[in-house]
Formats: structure tokens, C-alpha cells, sequence
């Protein structure tokens, strides 16, 4: 016969369930869920990647492994221009990155750390500069580039990129240097080093996980766009990735082949860029954030 003692001790062994654990049917639907989700994200690369291993005649059928062939790239490289335009973006996107991750970050320590006149104006300018479509500043800045002579020039697109990336990425970039602590501006300033020394030596080592994604967005804003590039460049020989792909689409058709092997192509350095930048978020996350 089961005492009162026996049973209170059951009950005292029994584990209550936590709020983050899960019944089995909650964990499956969960991970069906993520599964779904992930073939629904994985498709549309993987088709590209498979209908650019098909030759021209199965471009548009789902005979993915029939006479796969690594055609498309071949005739990519050997019969456009393809590495001139790859050439073009590299150094319009490595351009607008390196100078876009400097005036961002100078700008947003400015207006976090220093009281000057104009500061509430510069960043209510930072801000409203977001909210116009490139619809409407693409005429106006068209005809500046014409009237400077940067038209056809990668100068130009490197211009009209930091008037993308750098509001965003300054404001950004404000806002992650209120979070490293002033004492370490007073530390700097102690030791004898200038503003910009302090900047340079003390805070931006500790902001790298700001300094990544300021790099990863103008790296992207600069790699895959399309509607500057088409108007401001012309000719095979000036022309970056994205105005070069839209030669392979006519009134009549397209060529996919060439076509998806220079999107699998032109996916490259975009994946690379993104954990180069991963990792120094990872690394940066974890760096100390008082001086020794």
C-alpha cells in the first residue's frame, strides 16, 4: 500500500516543465517548418546553378542533369566582355567600400561624441536623404554627373554610391559608437592622443562589428546594382556586371545560359564578402572593450 510519504516524494522528483521546452509535436512542426523554409530559400539558387550547367536546348526544361556541361562559362569568358565588367565592379565596389566605411565611420563618431553647429540638421539630412525612391534622384543626379563630367566614369558610380550607403551606414554607425563607453575617449585623451588618434587607435578596433556591416552594405549597394549603372555607363568595355547582364536579354528572349553562369558567378564575391564580414562580427562581438 503506497504511504502518503511515498507519494510526496514522487511528486517532489517530478521536474516541472520549463517554458522553453517543448512537447514532440511542437518540435516537429517546428523543424518541418525550418525545413520548408530552407528549401524554399535554397530553390531559386540551386536552379540557377543547375540551368547553368544545361546546354541551350534544355534551358528551359527541368532536364537538369541531361548533358551537363560547362559550356556557358566558357563562352561567358571567352566571347562577352564578362572580365572587363567583372573588373569595372571590383573597383567601383571595392572604391564605394573602403571610402564608404570611412566617412561613415568618422561621420557617426563625429555626431556621437562632438557638440557642433548643424549637428541636429546633418542628421535629420542623413535621414530625410533615405526616403527618396531612385525614380526620382536618378534624373537629378544624372544631369550633375553630365554637368562634372563623371558620366561613363566609375567615379561617378562610386559617387552616386556613397550618396546611398553612407546616411544609412552613418546613422548606423552613430548609433553603435553610444555604446562604447566615453571613458575610453578620456583614457585617450589622458595618454596625450588627439581626437582623431583616439578614434583611430582606441574606438575603432572595438567597433568592428560596425565597421562589417557598414562594409558588407556598400560592398552590396555597389556590387548588384542595376538602375545607375545602366543610365550612367554605356559601352561593353565600361560597363560593371549588372549593366553587362542585361545584354544577354533582348525583345525576342533571353540566353539564359550565359545568363545564370554570370548570376553564379557574380554570387561569388557577394558570398565571400559576406563572411569575411560574419566572421569579424564573431570575433568583433568578442573583443574587450576596456583599455589595458
Amino acid at each position: 500500500m503506497t504511504t502518503f510519504t511515498e507519494t510526496s516524494a514522487r511528486h517532489a522528483v517530478r521536474k516541472p516543465r520549463l517554458r522553453g521546452d517543448r512537447s514532440p509535436a511542437a518540435s516537429v512542426a517546428l523543424h518541418v517548418t525550418l525545413i520548408i523554409a530552407s528549401v524554399i530559400a535554397v530553390f531559386p539558387v540551386l536552379w540557377v546553378l543547375l540551368t547553368s550547367l544545361k546546354p541551350a536546348k534544355f534551358a528551359t526544361t527541368t532536364d537538369f542533369f541531361k548533358e551537363t556541361t560547362f559550356e556557358n562559362y566558357t563562352n561567358l569568358i571567352k566571347d562577352t566582355e564578362f572580365l572587363s565588367w567583372f573588373g569595372n565592379s571590383v573597383i567601383v565596389a571595392g572604391l564605394s567600400t573602403v571610402i564608404g566605411v570611412f566617412v561613415s565611420a568618422t561621420t557617426g563618431y563625429a555626431v556621437s561624441r562632438f557638440r557642433f553647429p548643424g549637428k541636429r540638421g546633418l542628421m535629420w539630412t542623413l535621414l530625410i536623404t533615405q526616403m527618396f525612391p531612385v525614380a526620382v534622384l536618378i534624373v537629378p543626379i544624372y544631369n550633375i554627373m553630365a554637368g562634372i563630367g563623371l558620366l561613363n566614369q566609375p567615379a561617378g558610380l562610386v559617387i552616386t554610391y556613397l550618396t546611398i550607403s553612407v546616411p544609412f551606414c552613418a546613422w548606423m554607425m552613430k548609433g553603435f559608437f553610444d555604446t562604447i563607453p566615453r571613458e575610453i575617449d578620456e583614457s585617450g585623451q589622458v595618454d596625450g592622443l588627439t581626437p582623431f588618434g583616439t578614434f583611430w587607435r582606441l574606438i575603432l578596433p572595438l567597433a568592428k562589428p560596425g565597421l562589417a556591416v557598414t562594409a558588407f552594405y556598400s560592398f552590396i549597394t555597389a556590387w548588384g546594382e542595376v538602375a545607375y549603372a545602366s543610365a550612367f555607363m554605356v559601352g561593353d568595355e565600361n560597363l560593371t556586371l549588372a549593366g553587362g547582364l542585361q545584354k544577354f536579354v533582348n525583345q525576342y528572349g533571353a540566353q539564359w545560359g550565359p545568363m545564370t553562369a554570370a548570376s553564379v558567378l557574380i554570387a561569388i564575391p557577394a558570398a565571400l564578402v559576406f563572411l569575411f564580414a560574419q566572421k569579424h562580427l564573431v570575433t568583433g562581438m568578442s573583443a574587450g572593450a576596456v583599455k589595458g
